[in-house]
């Protein structure tokens, strides 16, 4: 009984339960946000780095090998107290243009180890068979594409969501944030950053739940055409 007291005069009491919301909703949109500016870079990076023009191929090995290895937390800092410092840019956007170069980095890798593992001679067969190479593409190489990136592409998508814990660094009030004062205010640190933790958790599940139902989606679809 002690302990549901507690737990309610920490997140429940005195609007608690809103500023974890407002503190995860950050954290969501910081990761959304930094995703699709990651998919999108990492996709003309993975152009660049199987161009046959060898200037646009080094250029996109050196922007990988710099990006991936480099600590995010780094990047970040230098962008909003040193390249960006002075400019009228919110934290919440330097975080995502940090967040999405650092994404967008590994999305290129990924996009050519999936484009390298795919069978070259269906893209050939459909192209004898009268298919543009934009169709041979969208109707081919697509499909193969996001079935392969699928897995690897989902364990990033949780990752990124784990490495905004840090933006807290710019003083922007993400969860992590949020949880961090609550456990200074209450002097309740274990509990606090255990329901911090859980929350955490749940929204990583809340992203495998939706590859899940993706998959689920694509297999009736498969069904519905073979019926």
């Amino acid at each position: 009984m002690e302990f549901l007291e507690l737990c309610q005069r920490i997140f429940l009491q005195n609007g608690a339960w809103a500023t974890l919301l407002r503190g995860a909703e950050a954290t969501v949109q910081i990761t959304a946000w930094s995703l699709l500016l990651g998919t999108v870079l990492g996709a003309a990076v993975c152009f660049c780095r199987l161009a046959a023009f060898a200037p646009l191929d080094w250029a996109a090995r050196a922007y990988i090998a710099l990006l991936r290895g480099s600590p995010v937390l780094m990047l970040l800092m230098l962008l909003f107290y040193g390249v960006m410092a002075g400019t009228d840019f919110a934290p919440e956007t330097v975080a995502i243009l940090a967040f999405g170069l650092n994404t967008s980095a590994h999305v290129a890798e990924l996009l050519r180890t999936a484009l390298s593992a795919l069978p070259r001679g269906e893209v050939e067969a459909a192209r004898t068979l009268g298919f543009s190479r934009w169709q041979a593409f969208r109707y081919v190489t697509l499909p193969q594409l996001v079935r392969l990136m699928k897995p690897v592409y989902q364990s990033t998508v949780v990752n990124l969501m784990q490495w905004t814990s840090v933006v807290g660094y710019v003083t922007i009030t993400d969860l992590t944030r949020v949880i961090n004062n609550m456990a200074s205010r209450t002097m309740q640190p274990m509990l606090v950053i255990s329901v911090g933790m859980l929350i955490y958790l749940l929204m990583a599940y809340a992203v495998y739940g939706l590859f899940a139902l993706s998959d689920l989606w694509e297999k009736r679809q498969k069904a519905g055409e073979g019926l």
